[in-house]
């Protein structure tokens, strides 16, 4: 490889390296549609605060349930664990109601401002614009794509905020459990995060590509409804559909391709984590034997452990969603 194409390859790279952190920065344009409305999102952060700090205490209650109940063997120590599991059911259920509610709301709202941000502003580009550009792949952005942020900010923000919430409750409360499970499971953490790093820019890549070519489909779809009539006078017909079906199985091909990219994500990202609540069954199960302790402290104490690698996973889902985003 000569000098000139060595000095092009590592420019190609580093403008590659500063294109995904500029569309990953063009997210934070989001925070300016949301402030105006303070209060709902206030509202859905003390929702979530409220609904994660309710799903802590159901280890609580499987203690309870363990170890006053099922291991005492007697009626009212099971009553009392299974009456505060139902108060726990409730409160779960109301708190996720009003998060629920609030949250999908505010990613409704949003979405419309941006459509009308985004009408508004195409009524001020040039005529040049629109020759250059088609009218198909111009509504799929003004559509699919802000759909695509909708899910970002109704969804995915509140995904990742309650995964943290409840990620960082269920490691104090087992750090103070037992200290020798909880660092097994922390060991893990490192080989959880490393297929999301490996397989985040892959899906990335090819979210981009995905929007393109489904921009692309609806384009050109647009172009020949437009044009029907002269597609009709010349029988250009069978032409068209065959043209039509390549657009489309380009566009599923890459689809499938980012469809696999996320399943090995997620795939990898699950193997690991039953992977470190074995040991915990392993180690912790021989503390129970030897009295260390107690069966509902093992309950409680895998309970959390869920808690902790569902939290993961949902950040590798939501790292794949934002890569989508970042891609639109």
């Amino acid at each position: 490889m000569s000098k000139s194409e060595t000095i092009a390859s590592a420019t190609e790279k580093e403008a590659t390296k500063l294109n995904s952190r500029k569309k990953l920065s063009t997210l934070l344009a989001l925070v300016a549609f949301v402030k105006p409305y303070k209060k709902i999102l206030i509202g859905a952060i003390i929702a979530l605060i409220f609904t994660a700090g309710v799903s802590l205490s159901i280890g609580a209650g499987v203690r309870m349930l363990i170890d006053q109940g099922f291991s005492s063997q007697t009626m009212d120590g099971l009553a009392n664990a299974v009456i505060f599991m139902i108060w726990i059911a409730v409160m779960m259920a109301l708190g996720t109601f009003i998060r629920f509610y609030l949250v999908s709301s505010l990613g409704e709202r949003v979405s419309a401002d941006i459509r009308l941000a985004v009408f508004d502003h195409l009524l001020t580009l040039p005529p040049g614009y629109f020759e250059t550009n088609r009218s198909g792949e111009i509504m799929s952005r003004l559509t699919t794509d802000t759909t695509l942020l909708q899910s970002i900010i109704g969804s995915s923000f509140s995904m990742a905020l309650r995964s943290s919430l409840t990620f960082i409750g269920a490691l104090i409360i087992m750090l103070v459990t037992n200290t020798k499970l909880t660092l097994i499971v922390l060991s893990g953490v490192p080989l959880i995060l490393l297929p999301v790093l490996l397989f985040g820019k892959r899906v990335k890549k090819l979210s981009t590509k995905s929007q393109d070519s489904i921009a692309s489909v609806g384009s050109y779809a647009g172009e020949i409804i437009q044009h029907m009539k002269t597609v009709q006078s010349y029988t250009r017909e069978e032409e068209e559909k065959q043209a039509f079906d390549k657009e489309v199985e380009n566009a599923y091909r890459i689809a499938k391709s980012r469809v696999i990219q996320r399943a090995v994500l997620i795939a990898a990202v699950i193997l690991m984590v039953f992977s470190a609540i074995t040991a915990v069954f392993w180690v912790g199960g021989g503390d129970v034997i030897k009295g260390n302790m107690s069966s509902g402290e093992l309950g409680a104490f895998f309970f959390y452990t869920l808690m902790l690698g569902s939290a993961v996973a949902t950040w590798s889902e939501v790292f794949s969603d934002l890569q989508r985003a970042a891609g639109a």
